[in-house]
């Protein structure tokens, strides 16, 4: 028999927001990675590392829908773990500099992270909790390794983390099964009781946090600027593309996701929330963090050419934004995603303005397709609720 669904009254802790503050600090030290240097390898290294890390994000704001931190030893754990993702945090800089001890001080700070996430799973999972403990650290223990090396031998150890924590949920859902000779029903029925209302709303609270790195990337791209309209329109649009991106989410996306998640029957929440909040909230993360990177370049030159590193941060970021919202609204099936699919090119032509125009009429062009793709869908959401 399916188990009953749970019951939704929980809600995100101002611990977990917390949490998420510190988590959102990982994104800071990406941009400011990507910032100091708009290269191809740069962006496929940020992109692996904030795959390993958003991966035991994801771990976290299920492990609290499930073990909510109501008790002084959770908190206390919860801010061990906190502590554990700074320190992967303040040594991203140098992760991959073979000068450095950084990556092996980040492996040591990811396996805490993933110590403290496997006794508070504990509690929900009890001896289960090997089939995530047991390949986390070993993806963690590859990651450590991989800071003992350089160059191509580190970039396959990291790869090599990233295929060990994509097979984890099969081990997860699976793993019981060859143990017990029998279906692992007890625990597809744990990884179905999520609170969905308490799940989306964790989530788009990491987002709105992590908009926050957009409205930091004016301010330093500001810098000591003199206020001339020209900095002034860049960092009204600036802001203003913010404000759309954070429109394409959380006006259309989040009340919606909410009712499909609740809709869901809860053996199939689990495969639903991988979907939707890890594999399509990837991109949409690591948009923002390249968006920012890309204003902080070019604030500090609106009336110019932009080098071709700026232009596609800007261009890219808002693309693969828009990418992974698509996959996020196909995962929760909410119409029409024909609107953001036709986005996505007319975006990434907007570099070409950066490069043979100026910054400011890439950002006016960014806002501009952002602006039109939004009324568009307004239109068709009231044609659509007109005819029933």
């Amino acid at each position: 028999m399916a188990p009953e669904p749970a019951d939704d009254s929980q809600r995100v802790t101002t611990l977990e927001l917390f949490f998420d503050l510190v988590f959102v600090y990982t994104l800071t030290q990406l941009t400011l990675v990507i910032a100091h240097d708009l290269s191809w390898a740069t962006a496929g290294r940020v992109a692996m590392l904030f795959m390993v890390l958003y991966w035991m994000y994801s771990a976290y704001a299920y492990l609290t829908n499930q073990v909510p931190p109501d008790r002084p030893s959770r908190r206390l754990l919860m801010l061990c773990g906190m502590g554990a993702f700074l320190i992967c945090a303040l040594s991203i800089p140098h992760v991959f500099d073979p000068d450095s001890d950084a990556g092996v001080v980040f492996g040591v700070g990811f396996l805490m992270v993933v110590v403290v996430h496997s006794v508070l799973y504990t509690r929900s999972h009890g001896r289960d909790v090997i089939w995530y403990a047991v390949p986390n650290s070993l993806a963690a223990l590859v990651i450590t390794g991989a800071g003992l090396c350089s160059g191509l031998a580190a970039d396959g150890l990291w790869v090599l983390a990233i295929v060990v924590q994509f097979v984890t949920p099969r081990l997860a859902e699976f793993g019981p099964t060859h143990r017990t000779g029998r279906a692992s029903d007890a625990v597809r029925a744990q990884l179905g009781t999520l609170h969905p209302g308490h799940f989306v709303e964790r989530h788009g609270l990491l987002l709105i946090v992590s908009f926050g790195e957009s409205v930091i990337a004016i301010g330093v791209g500001v810098g000591q600027l003199p206020f001339t309209a020209g900095v002034f329109a860049g960092v009204f649009l600036a802001l203003a593309l913010a404000g759309a991106l954070w429109w394409t989410y959380f006006v259309r996306d989040e009340g919606g996701a909410e009712r499909a998640f609740a809709a869901t029957p809860p053996e199939r929440r689990w495969q639903l929330a991988m979907n939707a909040y890890y594999y399509a909230f990837l991109p949409m993360l690591l948009g923002v963090a390249f968006l920012a990177a890309g204003i902080k370049k070019s604030l500090g030159h609106i009336g110019e050419h932009l080098h071709t590193g700026p232009a596609l941060a800007l261009a890219g970021g808002v693309a693969l934004f828009l990418t992974g919202d698509v996959a996020f609204r196909a995962a929760m099936r909410l119409l029409p995603p024909g609107y953001r699919v036709g986005a996505v090119p007319v975006v990434l032509g907007t570099a070409l303005l950066g490069v043979y125009v100026s910054a400011l009429a890439q950002l006016l062009a960014l806002v501009a397709a952002l602006v039109a793709m939004l009324a568009a869908e307004a239109r068709w959401s009231s044609c659509a609720t007109a005819t029933r």
